[in-house]
């Protein structure tokens, strides 16, 4: 397996390595290591079945159901992000950390491209390691103890449900959830610490007024998504991203009125932020 870096904050492309065939212990064992040290990982060429594509989340993870959109017929793990020729929203298209309003949010999240536009549609990350580093040690002093509330109703981030939830919509789609998470949380494997705040979901912070709390927020949301932070990458057929949730956000870029993109995903199980 060869692994190059493509940004300075984050990211790293995979190759080498062929999932169609299956990974061994020790090949799984490397990728999740690349996973840790690079924070989101590329893999491209893999033209993966459902099966192949579920096997590789499970080498990496444990595979959960999305609480919002149904999952393919036989695999309800595997869920279609797509956005059509007709539509104008895409899917999850502001900057965000997954389902941070749940008591448990995922390890980690994977993409596998299986139709893209002939330009645009890719993806940027952004480090939250190197966003909580950068700031000030009297900043990262206030932000630490802090707790975060998440909600899923925030309005920027219900928009762009819209269109999977009147086409793929589960029971749960129009049930808010709600959940309190650290501002800063310790990475439970790295230990590193990392920014736990998103535009998309972190609606205040326990203990402060609204009024007090937009300002920090405000800034938070601007600061932990500088270029510097970010990496981007342009999809292919058959290509597959795996960020680890745990210390960086994505935001997909809506810049392709008038084209297809579908993608399938996978969430895997994490545990409670500390």
């Amino acid at each position: 397996m060869q692994v190059k870096k493509v940004a300075g904050a984050l990211g790293a492309e995979l190759s080498g390595i062929d999932l169609t065939k299956g990974l061994d212990k020790s090949q799984a064992a490397e990728v999740r290591q690349a996973l840790l040290d690079h924070q989101v990982i590329f893999l491209r060429n893999q033209p993966l079945t459902p099966s192949q594509f579920l096997a590789f989340a499970r080498a990496m993870g444990e595979p959960i159901e999305y609480p919002f959109v149904k999952g393919l017929p036989d695999y309800p793990q595997i869920i279609e992000v797509k956005k059509l020729e007709h539509e104008k929203v895409n899917f999850g298209g502001i900057w965000h950390s997954d389902t941070t309003y749940l008591q448990e949010p995922p390890m980690g999240s994977m993409l596998l491209s299986k139709e893209v536009p002939p330009y645009g549609g890719d993806t940027l990350f952004a480090s939250q390691y190197a966003a909580y580093e950068a700031l000030s040690p009297t900043m990262q002093r206030l932000l630490d103890g802090l707790v975060g509330i998440s909600s899923s109703a925030k309005a920027d981030v219900s928009k762009t449900r819209e269109d999977r939830i009147k086409s793929d919509g589960t029971e749960e789609a129009k049930k808010e959830y709600r959940a309190e998470h650290p501002v800063v949380r310790t990475h439970p494997e790295t230990g590193r610490k990392a920014l736990y705040v998103n535009v998309a979901h972190t609606a205040g912070i326990k203990g402060m007024t609204d009024e007090e709390s937009a300002p920090l927020l405000q800034f938070l949301f601007a600061h932990q998504v500088k270029p510097e932070f970010t990496c981007r990458f342009v999809w292919e057929p058959d290509s597959i991203a795996f960020w680890d949730n745990r210390c960086t956000q994505h935001n997909p870029v809506n810049d392709y009125h008038g084209f297809r993109r579908v993608m399938q995903r996978i969430t895997l199980r994490g545990a409670k932020p500390v």
